[in-house]
């Protein structure tokens, strides 16, 4: 919509830029950006319209407003990674994602919140605070937990975004852009996509470029996408997927962006229900609308079948040993020599070294890096890193077999529930909220499958729970159709921000899509 709306001169790029920032400053309070690019906005902005009145737009994301999460190097852009370690640290290069969009003509307003190093699962352990979820403050939770009886200014009981991609998450939820770039290592993408009621797509991995994504989980990362509606995740999906000489493992073939059909027959579909994903915690309202969704396809004529993954009970303690294996050893490239905080301590290198990491690592990260040396050690490599690797096989030899069986694409939860109070969440520590939110989502990763989340209802307090679908390896297609169905049948509603109504923000009063498709 915004899109045609750009293409036939209803509004200009600048004026759409504008806008976003504008929004951007009267939703500070929720701590989404780091970073914002105003400057840098403008600028692309103004080019985006010159090219415009030529009528040479670059295509469909010419003049679209995005963010993109600070784990992503932006050159000239400062990337932070929510950690000490990397303040100040500004990337020669863009990342090839970040490249990719720029050439599309898209407008990068800034970097936005997440858990310091992509570790965590809530957005609420990087250095500069955590990130609010909008829904916070949307009309729809302030009615159903606060009776009238409560004054009307009474600071709000506000929820986690979930993460680590909860700024990200927040920016597209409350409108100061249409698209943002997350990570997904385990769930990081869907998860606060599933808490801010938008959609969230981790692609398949190798589909889409890690190059400049500061690594978390080399064999897991994706670069995740999320937008307000499928067709738009379909959408930068196309402009960002396909081969890329700067990183081996993406895929060798070139890609073509597709236009999602609307289905009107789902008679040929053969939905899986994986009974695993009945986890333990899972919240008997999310049991019940994962049933409804299921029934939304059995009554349509699709074929709904119960499959088993026996596996996936193993994967989330698998999940934790390769997890910081891998951090363990990302993280050393960190020393305080060539780039990133380094600490004064003159002594010798050796506690040059330790200083720095010291006081540039928060206790979570350093308490991966020491989970993942230990599983490193040579007397536990075996017993614990490579016993990993061959459950993490067994795992995606699950999912070859039910997909094998005829099964099109799997339907499952994306979260064990809505989203959690802040005050709530941070009562547990960091590796047992991630062993809980991660679950549902990290079975995706370790088999390299795609899988998106789709919001799907408002809970009973008023907040956003989404659904999850993981298809077939490289069958995008398949599934973003599946997952745009699914999102006409269950028409989730738009968030009613109180906090921003005042501002004239005519293009995003569009219904919940806002779309650029």
């Amino acid at each position: 919509q915004v899109s045609a709306a750009l293409k036939e001169g209803h509004v200009t790029p600048t004026e759409l830029c504008q806008r976003c920032l504008s929004l951007v400053k009267s939703t500070k309070f929720l701590n989404a950006y780091i970073t914002v690019a105003e400057e840098t906005a403008l600028k692309q902005a103004e080019e985006s319209e010159k090219r415009y009145k030529r009528g040479q737009p670059l295509g469909a994301l010419d003049g679209i407003p995005v963010a993109v999460k600070d784990n992503f190097n932006t050159a000239g852009i400062e990337t932070t990674c929510a950690s000490n370690m990397l303040k100040g640290y500004i990337s020669p290069y863009n990342a090839t994602v970040v490249q990719k969009l720029l050439d599309q003509g898209a407008v990068l307003l800034g970097k936005t919140n997440l858990d310091e190093f992509a570790m965590g699962s809530g957005s609420t352990d990087g250095v500069f605070g955590p990130v609010r979820n909008p829904w916070s403050y949307s009309r729809q939770y302030k009615e159903k937990s606060f009776p009238k009886s409560h004054s009307e200014d009474k600071e709000p009981n506000w929820v986690i975004t979930g993460g680590s991609s909860g700024g990200s998450a927040a920016a597209v939820s409350s409108f100061t852009c249409f698209a943002a770039l997350g990570s997904d290592t385990g769930g990081s993408t869907r998860n606060p996509a599933a808490h801010c009621g938008v959609v969230g797509l981790k692609p398949t991995y190798g589909l889409i470029s890690r190059h400049g994504l500061i690594p978390l989980v080399n064999s897991m990362d994706v670069p995740g996408i999320l937008t307000r509606c499928v067709d738009d995740a379909a959408l930068v999906l196309g402009s960002l997927a396909g081969h890329d000489p700067k990183d081996s493992t993406t895929i060798q073939d070139n890609f073509k962006p597709f236009e999602l059909p609307s289905l009107t027959d789902v008679s040929k579909l053969s939905i899986g229900i994986p009974k695993e994903y009945h986890a333990p915690g899972l919240s008997s309202e999310i049991l019940a609308l994962w049933s409804k969704a299921a029934d939304l396809f059995k009554n349509a004529g699709a074929k709904v079948v119960e499959v088993s993954l026996p596996h996936t009970r193993y994967s989330i303690v698998c999940y934790h040993v390769l997890c910081t294996a891998e951090v363990a050893s990302n993280m050393a490239r960190f020393d305080g020599l060539e780039y990133g905080h380094r600490s004064d301590m003159k002594e010798s290198t050796e506690s040059m070294y330790a200083a720095t990491r010291r006081e540039g690592f928060n206790d979570v990260v350093r308490g991966r890096i020491l989970s993942g040396n230990y599983f490193l050690l040579k007397q536990n490599y075996e017993k614990y890193f490579i016993k990993a690797q061959k459950v993490r096989r067994l795992i995606a030899d699950d999912f070859v077999k039910v997909f094998r069986s005829g099964i099109d694409v799997l339907l499952t939860p994306t979260t064990l529930s809505d989203a959690a109070p802040y005050m709530e969440f941070i009562k547990e520590d960091n590796r047992t909220r991630s062993a809980q939110d991660d679950i549902l989502t990290q079975a995706a990763n370790m088999a390299g499958l795609p899988a998106i989340n789709v919001p799907t209802a408002l809970s009973e307090r008023g907040l956003p729970v989404g659904l999850q679908f993981i298809g077939r390896s490289f069958q995008e297609k398949q599934l973003l159709t599946v997952a745009k169905w699914f999102e006409q049948q269950v028409q989730f509603p738009t968030i009613q921000l109180e906090e921003v109504k005042g501002h004239d923000h005519g293009v995003f009063h569009h219904q919940k899509s806002a779309s650029f498709s």
